[in-house]
């Protein structure tokens, strides 16, 4: 089902005013993203105002990491899963390192839990949530079109390690670009499921 408010405006990520832009955001497919990307300075930009997100007690439990060797990454990606699936066919193996080749921006977002005696995990991830979230908005304002996908990799822990420090976790891959073909909506919850009074 369509959402109204692009039925409305007949377009999406529309950045006529804020409440329009939300009403109609939508990610794009990483494999449909071709050139332009976000620049250096623009895309330093949007990691910037990723930030400006709820942090209790500002322990930043969040970190960046720029992808800008896609050749090095696409080696990782491949070692990782080969070790993880050593059976697995050509095809397989290339499904599984495509994410490398998608979009002309990757950024990983991760996950540093902070030491507090106040603070518990739950809401440092939490605030990683939403700093994903900014993300995305921040690279749809500057009028790119961005997605947040997990995947395998995410959770292979070689690919943690070599991405990582201590005890942080990816968070997810941020690809960036432009879209090659129009974006479609997806089924969105029916509110009257979702939403609820209390008492």
């Amino acid at each position: 089902m369509r959402s109204k408010f692009v039925e409305e405006s007949g377009m999406f990520n529309d950045l006529t005013s804020v409440t329009r832009y939300l009403e109609t955001r939508r990610s794009g497919k990483p494999r449909d993203m071709v050139e332009p990307g976000p620049d250096q300075a623009t895309l330093n930009r949007i990691l910037q105002t990723a930030m400006r997100t709820p942090d209790h007690g500002k322990l930043f439990p969040w970190r960046f990491v720029e992808i800008t060797d896609r050749t090095a990454f696409a080696e990782l990606l491949t070692h990782a899963f080969t070790a993880a699936n050593p059976d697995a066919r050509d095809a397989q193996i290339d499904a599984a390192v495509s994410p490398s080749r998608m979009a002309p921006t990757l950024v990983l977002l991760v996950y540093a839990p902070q030491p507090s005696a106040k603070i518990p995990l739950w809401e440092q991830q939490l605030s990683v949530g939403a700093v994903g979230m900014n993300l995305l908005h921040a690279a749809h304002a500057h009028g790119f079109v961005g997605s947040w996908i997990t995947g395998w990799a995410t959770y292979d822990d070689s690919v943690r390690k070599a991405i990582c420090v201590g005890d942080e976790q990816i968070a997810g891959l941020f690809f960036m670009g432009s879209p090659a073909l129009p974006l479609e909506e997806r089924p969105r919850p029916d509110p009257s499921n979702i939403i609820r009074q209390w008492p």
